[in-house]
């Protein structure tokens, strides 16, 4: 809601030819926002997150008018579009935000949460993400510094040839040419989403049971996500230990997201 407001003030500001500050923009959105009945919600909320919502508005719309004039070097951005409560949600907390009290996690204005933790972290953390996949999981992402670890150098260079029917041609500096095999994971559960997405077309609009089909789809889309994931992690873990240059061809993926191809060249990613 206070990102939404925000882009929409800068947006009048800028079809008006006005010249808005950024703590004119965050006080309107949230100071006085918060004495209307409408947003007087927002005093339930941490400050934090919300004036993270302001910058990233203000982030959103300076690179869009930075790619306008020509500042902004590289793709053309897009006017920055409002958000919806559906999908995928996050806010960001600075410092200021959360806090670590034993195995737990505390978050301004939520409380203590229960963590389980995926590793150790190497430093004390400068911000976190809290992320709300469609599938009803939470995760936590720290910012944290950590020295660099090179790999040591080795002397096999390789060149990438990407494909559809093969996944990629990987031919190496030492002679070897090796062929990998395309794992087309959106194809192989394309029954069991098609099964998923019918039942979720015969619920009716509100009720219990949609809210569970729905559930049901997410994670039938996050566990195709996933094992795609974890195919190219691994690939490319072992490419940069293995080699000391790579070398890949440059695709135009979104040209080829336009053809008939698309379903395929997104399913390779």
């Amino acid at each position: 809601m206070v990102y939404n407001d925000a882009l929409g003030e800068r947006r009048r500001a800028y079809q008006a030819g006005e010249r808005s500050s950024d703590t004119e923009v965050q006080r309107r959105v949230i100071t006085q926002a918060k004495r209307t009945p409408e947003r007087a919600w927002l005093t339930e909320v941490a400050s934090v997150a919300l004036v993270q919502a302001c910058q990233d508005a203000r982030r959103a719309h300076r690179n869009w008018l930075d790619s306008v004039t020509g500042k902004r070097s590289g793709r053309r951005v897009g006017r920055p579009r409002f958000r919806t409560k559906h999908g995928r949600q996050s806010i960001r907390l600075t410092r200021n935000g959360f806090a670590f009290r034993g195995a737990t996690l505390y978050v301004a204005k939520v409380g203590q949460v229960r963590v389980r933790w995926s590793r150790e972290l190497p430093s004390a953390p400068s911000s976190v993400t809290v992320i709300r996949e469609p599938d009803g999981r939470y995760y936590a992402s720290f910012v944290v510094e950590r020295d660099p670890t090179p790999l040591p150098p080795v002397s096999r260079t390789a060149g990438i040839d990407l494909g559809l029917v093969w996944f990629a041609t990987i031919a190496a500096s030492d002679g070897t040419i090796e062929t990998l095999a395309n794992p087309r994971h959106l194809r192989a559960a394309a029954r069991r989403l098609g099964i998923a997405q019918r039942r979720l077309s015969r619920k009716r609009k509100g009720s219990k049971n949609r809210a569970k089909a729905r559930l049901r789809v997410a994670v039938a889309h996050r566990k195709v996500r996933d094992q795609r994931a974890d195919h190219h992690h691994q690939l490319a873990l072992r490419l940069i230990r293995e080699n000391q240059t790579i070398a890949v061809e440059d695709l135009a993926v979104a040209g080829l997201a336009r053809t008939r191809l698309a379903k395929s060249v997104h399913d390779a990613a």
